[in-house]
């Protein structure tokens, strides 16, 4: 339906996110980021702590690391700085609040969402109650994970997904790799059809359940992240569970969820289907053919309730649009 083009991946200013995420790091650390030139911040993805190991940031496709001497280098060039087990716990201080052990909650999910919507994600000694993971302790390795808003990501896909016969939004389906700039999109794409583009969709009611706070950023229930002006968030919540809960109390036209793969997720997608709600829905997967073969997701594959299939790549970057099928019409499949 369309060819391979990448979106306008314009990142936002470094500068604010460098404010944002360096109080969560103590000397020389603090210093050391922020020296690193604008241009890097612009593009970092990633920041990559591990106990005794070098500090890696992830800069767009490239893996770089801190060296001895507080400069950003080529991994494998110079001598690397070697992160203390004393310095992670000072971090684990800061972005905790010093309450580590009252984070149940988060400790369990394996991730905290900071202010402005940045993820930390965490693994150290699994605490299990019955076979199932209850939460951490002696956590050996972090990962900040720099959530990046970038208005008009979707603007080049927007109008691919409206039915203007019926004045309504198609089912979509956004299959993505990891890194690939999926929530990146879904988070612009609700943020529009919540709003409106002028001359071309008049905006909507949208229910959106941020299991992992990806998508809206929520920090203490307040959204971080544009996602338009009639957009309900429910923040943390399963998908299965808050798609039923947004149903009933919110009466949304239009419905997105993040990375599908349970059964009761599903379940319950169907249940929003049969309501006449429209769906947004993103998933880990690279082809159409690969997630007709999962248990899961094979079933509604094959029914074909997508009548938007949006396949995601980095190969011209992050948010490369490979292909845009179409399920519904004479050349389905396209």
């Amino acid at each position: 339906m369309t060819e391979s083009k990448p979106l306008s991946w314009v990142s936002n200013d470094g500068k604010s996110l460098a404010r944002e995420l360096l109080p969560y790091f103590p000397e020389p650390l603090r210093n050391w980021l922020g020296n690193i030139a604008g241009s890097q911040w612009d593009k970092l993805e990633e920041i990559r702590l591990r106990t005794g190991k070098p500090v890696f940031l992830q800069i767009g496709s490239t893996s770089k690391w801190l060296t001895k001497s507080g400069k950003l280098a080529a991994v494998n060039t110079g001598v690397p700085y070697l992160l203390e087990s004393q310095m992670l716990q000072k971090i684990i201080a800061l972005i905790t609040q010093s309450s580590f052990y009252a984070l149940e909650t988060e400790l369990a999910q394996g991730y905290l969402t900071l202010k402005g919507g940045h993820r930390v994600g965490f693994t150290g000694e699994a605490l299990l109650d019955h076979g199932k993971l209850k939460g951490m302790k002696h956590l050996s390795s972090l990962n900040f994970r720099l959530a990046r808003e970038i208005k008009g990501a979707a603007d080049k896909l927007t109008p691919l997904l409206i039915d203007h016969k019926y004045n309504r939004i198609y089912h979509t389906l956004i299959v993505s790799p990891p890194g690939a700039g999926k929530t990146t999109l879904l988070r612009d794409l609700i943020r529009q059809l919540s709003d409106g583009v002028p001359g071309l969709w008049p905006g909507a009611k949208i229910g959106l359940v941020d299991e992992r706070s990806e998508i809206a950023g929520c920090f203490q229930g307040i959204p971080q992240n544009d996602v338009g002006l009639q957009t309900d968030v429910l923040d943390g919540c399963p998908k299965a569970e808050g798609m039923m809960l947004l149903l009933r109390s919110m009466s949304p036209r239009i419905i997105a969820v993040d990375e599908l793969g349970r059964k009761e997720d599903v379940a319950s997608l169907w249940e929003m289907l049969n309501a006449g709600v429209t769906v947004l829905a993103t998933i880990h997967g690279h082809e159409i053919e690969e997630l007709e073969q999962r248990p899961v997701m094979g079933e509604l594959m094959k029914s074909r309730v997508f009548e938007r299939i949006v396949l995601l790549s980095r190969r011209l970057g992050p948010g490369t649009i490979e292909k845009v099928v179409d399920t519904t019409g004479p050349n389905a499949g396209c």
